[in-house]
């Protein structure tokens, strides 16, 4: 597998990473750490999961690819449908969430990576090495990540909550799309 295919797949991996980043930034409220920490986990979970798809080969293939849609699906909508919940608070109420902290953060980092497991499997089954593919898709999905951040966090301060709004249904759509993907296609 040459370099530019390698780019490719990290790309593409690091797509819903990207879009998830983009909403996380509209909020604007993102400390320094928290930018940090959302961009490494996304690059993180994007270098482990294909990593583990590899090593697991053929005997929990069949078990994900079964579900896995349905899984990111149902992350993705429970956490757009929240942001677009705290878009419509007064400013007063609205708690400060950070995503880049506990189970918000592992369920936005399962969700953008989940699709990675299959691509471990499918370099397993074609007999290439994994350690390359994936710390090029961790190192450009935190890259794509970190971007996404700064792009939501400008366009969050131009829009205000209606860009909350816009980053919850980008989620949800996002999920939509996976699921429409693995079930009609």
């Amino acid at each position: 597998m040459n370099l530019i295919e390698v780019i490719l797949i990290a790309l593409s991996m690091a797509m819903d990473a990207f879009a998830v980043s983009v909403a996380a930034g509209t909020a604007g409220r993102l400390p320094k750490r928290a930018v940090f920490r959302l961009s490494f986990h996304f690059g993180l979970f994007q270098f482990m999961m294909p990593v583990i798809g590899w090593f697991a080969g053929y005997s929990i293939a069949p078990l994900v690819s079964a579900v896995d849609h349905w899984i990111a699906f149902g992350l993705l909508g429970f956490i757009g449908s929240r942001m677009i919940r705290e878009a419509f608070k007064p400013e007063a109420e609205k708690a400060l969430k950070d995503p880049s902290r506990g189970l918000t953060l592992v369920m936005l980092s399962v969700a953008t990576s989940i699709d990675a497991l299959a691509v471990g499997f499918s370099l397993a089954m074609i007999n290439v090495g994994i350690w390359y593919p994936s710390v090029m898709i961790g190192v450009i999905t935190s890259a794509m990540s970190l971007a996404g951040i700064f792009l939501g966090r400008f366009f969050g301060k131009k829009l205000g909550p209606r860009m909350e709004i816009v980053g919850g249904l980008v989620l949800i759509f996002l999920g939509l799309r996976i699921l429409a993907a693995d079930i009609f296609f």
